[in-house]
């Protein structure tokens, strides 16, 4: 998950009082990007950076873990950074000391294929009803909060038909390089899809700033955000009268087969920890269907689970590690007995004996549309 945020430019979200700023390509607008042959998108965001070795491949000699991170444990975005109340992160060496740490592409290349297969397929008929019943429209215009490298765009963009314009919303310029370059070039139906890529601070999302849009679309991106931000953006979403389609909000349940005693203390001090600071963690799918209820729009929720097995074995590691250390620094008494219980699950992983199965929820809000019609 990203912290999303875009810059203020013509119809983007408001950000800080300042100059305009932009981060686009070919003038703000690309036709979607392409794989190469024998890439899959998520390969292709990897080979778009140089270099790297085991624990940062794709990276490069370009890029710095932060302190008190251990590069060879966890890729930045699986887990925690060592420092009570942030978030694993990695810098540009080059970057501007004042710039946002950035989440590592390889975490969202990692967990993009099992993100496409628990998405809840159920939503998209109705979510195509309503774009189809849009009065006036020859295209769709699609906001994507948060965006990453633009995982969410893969998914939906070949399963929708007609002319789209996506605009991809993240803080990081480096993400939304990615997002606009590995983006698909054509709708379900063949139909040309193009990219705008905007910075700026997703708190501050106004209806304004959504004039015209069509949907809203983000992924793994309410559980990192208030109970204020999430009233910003239904109202934002329900003012505007676009639906907004959320996927993969962690609901703070798993299960691990074999069972085993130390289970439910680590998934209760993860879940804790995701608390912090006043974000709302597996609290947030609740929250915002509560808060788009309250702004008028019906909402729809499906369970989108994460099914890990051995064919997934790189991101369940990656995901044991991070959700392990994150109960740790959520309650250090743990440490001695998660170690060893983390040691055994990763022999599991590897010997193909685990399977993990990590709750999530979508959410479909469909607003009233702009002007009172049903």
């Amino acid at each position: 998950m990203t912290n999303p945020t875009t810059t203020q430019q013509s119809g983007a979200i408001p950000a800080q009082p300042g100059p305009r700023e932009v981060t686009s390509v070919t003038d703000g607008v690309a036709p979607g990007g392409k794989p190469g042959p024998g890439q899959n998108a998520a390969a292709g965001i990897a080979s778009a950076v140089a270099g790297g070795n085991a624990g940062t491949a794709g990276l490069g000699s370009s890029v710095e873990f932060v302190p008190g991170y251990a590069p060879d444990a966890v890729i930045p975005g699986a887990g925690p950074s060592g420092r009570p109340g942030t978030r694993p992160t990695v810098k540009l060496r080059e970057a501007n000391p004042e710039d946002p740490p950035r989440y590592a592409p390889e975490w969202l290349e990692l967990r993009e294929p099992a993100d496409a297969s628990a998405r809840a397929h159920d939503l998209l008929d109705p979510l195509r009803i309503r774009l189809a019943n849009l009065p006036g429209k020859s295209g769709v215009v699609i906001h994507d909060l948060g965006c990453g490298t633009g995982s969410m765009g893969r998914w939906l963009a070949p399963r929708l038909d007609g002319a789209q314009h996506w605009i991809l919303h993240d803080r990081d310029p480096y993400l939304l390089h990615f997002a606009a370059v590995s983006s698909p070039r054509s709708a379900a139906d063949g139909t040309r899809v193009t990219v705008e890529t905007r910075r700026g601070d997703v708190a501050r999302l106004t209806p304004d700033a959504l004039q015209g849009a069509s949907l809203v679309t983000a992924s793994a991106l309410l559980d990192v955000l208030t109970r204020e931000e999430i009233d910003t953006l239904a109202a934002a979403c329900t003012g505007a009268g676009c639906p907004a389609l959320l996927t993969l909000s962690v609901a703070g349940r798993v299960e691990l087969t074999p069972s085993h005693p130390l289970d439910a203390e680590i998934a209760q001090a993860f879940n804790d920890h995701q608390r912090r600071d006043g974000l709302l963690g597996p609290d947030a799918v609740t929250v915002a269907a509560e808060a788009f209820s309250e702004h008028g729009a019906t909402v729809r929720l499906h369970p989108s689970p994460w099914r890990l097995g051995p064919e997934q074995a790189a991101l369940t590691e990656q995901w044991l590690r991070g959700w392990v250390g994150a109960a740790v620094e959520e309650r250090p008494e743990l440490r001695a007995e998660a170690d060893v219980y983390l040691t055994n699950r990763l022999a599991a992983c590897a010997a193909g004996e685990l399977r993990v199965t990590v709750h999530h929820v979508d959410l479909l809000a469909l607003s009233r549309p702009a002007g009172g019609a049903s």
